[in-house]
């Protein structure tokens, strides 16, 4: 019984791999007309913070929530190549801000986007697609966001209006 739960899990993640060697791994298909607000992130983390921000974001816009992980392919590897491993950190992340973002009535598209570094794989996303806000997670002290050079890029770069939220270094929230 384990050695099948392991193989059904060994197939997904292959499966999965297939998928994001092409372009990009898309979950869904944009809908015409929906507002669509993007949360893109990268290395195995997104701030609760950030994600409930751009969930509220979206809500009060009744906007689509575009989560994207930026998966980064080593200079070492071919550009397609399908990084199981990367794969396999991405889809549950994924599948975890779809579920706070259906829990409060907000509907998802997810993204799987491939770069050679978080700038390359969001300016790929946006060569491809349109969004009417970004939500971008800033560095906080902890792991997550993106470097302070990344985040210049993407605010002298980006295709719509822009959000970088900082949030605490020492994981605290304030109330309002």
């Amino acid at each position: 019984m384990i050695a099948a739960v392991i193989s059904l899990a060994a197939l997904v993640v292959v499966l999965a791999g297939v998928l994001v060697s092409r372009s990009g791994f898309r979950l869904g298909r944009p809908r015409a007309g929906v507002r669509r607000v993007l949360v893109p992130f990268t290395g195995g983390t997104l701030d609760s913070t950030v994600l409930d921000a751009a969930i509220r974001l979206a809500q009060a816009e009744a906007a689509t929530l575009v989560p994207a992980y930026l998966l980064l392919v080593p200079l070492r590897y071919a550009e397609d190549s399908p990084l199981r491993d990367e794969v396999a950190v991405a889809l549950p992340l994924l599948e975890a801000v779809e579920h706070a973002a259906l829990r409060a009535g907000v509907p998802v598209d997810a993204r799987i986007e491939k770069g050679r570094s978080p700038t390359h794989a969001l300016s790929r996303l946006w060569d491809e697609e349109q969004f009417d806000r970004i939500v971008a997670p800033a560095p906080n002290g902890r792991s997550g966001g993106f470097t302070a050079k990344d985040v210049t890029w993407i605010l002298a770069h980006a295709p719509a209006e822009t959000i970088v939220l900082k949030p605490s270094p020492n994981g605290m929230q304030h109330a309002a």
